[in-house]
């Protein structure tokens, strides 16, 4: 009877600790499942702002004048007075080309001179008639003109300040075509952008540009739109826009690759932080969470600008809204939450 007794016992003991047991794997597990319920997310509210809307538009710089020095014919280069590099002046003597048909041309105008100082004599004393020294005269001013076209074919000059870009021939070639020397004008320098046509209304001449070449990290040069093209390209639906920028230092040279930054106005749109931007899985799509209600939905968003720690919205979410800033690693659409502080 005793052995009995004690089995019953153990029995119930036993019986009671798997009570307790399960009891306490059922309180777990419900507080397991609030916890999975109910994730715990910090919020923020967001607002719309005032947003510089800035268009980036990559471009390369070209020179505002570019010359092409070369004779009106063929003929032999004497001398070329600069190098590639070198800066020029406007008027200055670049190359040096051969000068026997300018002393022929030289020559006749001389004996021409002669002859028409006779003629002139005679004409003032009845000796030939006015038609002979109008012919005498008007030969001579043609020979002086030719003279001089072929004088700027000899000795060929500087049209602009800037500096030299190529040379193409040594002293002592037959010029055959090809430009003996190119100069390009630096400063100012300028760049050619598309612009879509939806900012057509936007852009004026004047406004100012900001612009950032790859030669200078991090540094900023100012430029001025110049230039307005009226009319819209109809295959990209773009119009080209000319940026102007003095150069005045000439640190920006004709073909650097630049970019120009354009403020095409403000607009109201709204502006939440990085953090609460999420990226999902497998698309390129982004959206965040919105807090109604003691819920929080999946909602899709357009990004617009980064601003610093910030991102500008053009659409998705509505102003003085409330967003999901931490936590949304366990949440889906219409799930409860709690709010932590």
């Amino acid at each position: 009877m005793k052995l009995v007794r004690v089995s019953v016992m153990a029995l119930c003991a036993m019986s009671l600790f798997a009570s307790c047991n399960n009891k306490k794997a059922t309180e777990s597990a419900e507080s397991m499942m609030v916890e999975v319920v109910q994730p715990r997310v910090k919020l923020a509210s967001v607002s719309v702002q005032d947003v510089d809307q800035l268009q980036v538009y990559a471009a390369t710089v070209v020179s505002d004048v570019k010359n092409n020095i070369a004779p009106a014919a063929p003929s032999r280069i004497e001398k070329i007075f600069v190098e590639v590099g070198d800066n020029v002046t406007k008027g200055q003597k670049l190359v040096q080309m051969d000068e026997s048909n300018l002393k022929q041309m030289k020559l006749q105008i001389s004996n021409m001179e002669v002859e028409f100082n006779r003629i002139d004599e005679l004409y003032k004393v009845g000796g030939v008639s006015k038609a002979e020294w109008d012919n005498m005269k008007l030969q001579l001013e043609v020979n002086k003109t030719s003279y001089n076209n072929l004088l700027e074919n000899t000795q060929l000059l500087s049209p602009i300040d800037g500096v030299v870009t190529a040379r193409n021939y040594d002293d002592g070639d037959l010029y055959s075509g090809q430009a003996v020397l190119v100069v390009q004008k630096i400063a100012p320098v300028k760049l050619t952008i598309n612009v879509s046509e939806i900012y057509f209304a936007r852009i004026k001449k004047g406004n100012k540009v900001m612009i950032e070449a790859d030669a200078y990290p991090g540094e900023q040069f100012e430029g001025t739109v110049s230039l307005v093209y009226p009319t819209i390209d109809p295959m990209t639906h773009t119009f080209p826009v000319e940026v102007s920028v003095a150069n005045n230092d000439k640190k920006i040279r004709p073909g650097m690759f630049a970019r120009a930054t354009v403020n095409l106005g403000t607009e109201q749109h709204v502006v939440v932080p990085d953090v609460a931007i999420v990226k999902r899985a497998g698309s390129g799509e982004r959206f965040v969470y919105v807090y109604r209600d003691g819920k929080v939905w999946f909602q899709p968003v357009q990004l617009g600008q980064r601003l610093g720690d910030k991102y500008e919205l053009l659409s998705g979410v509505d102003n003085n809204a409330q967003i999901v800033i931490a936590g949304q690693a366990n949440l889906s659409d219409g799930i409860e939450v709690i709010v932590e502080k």
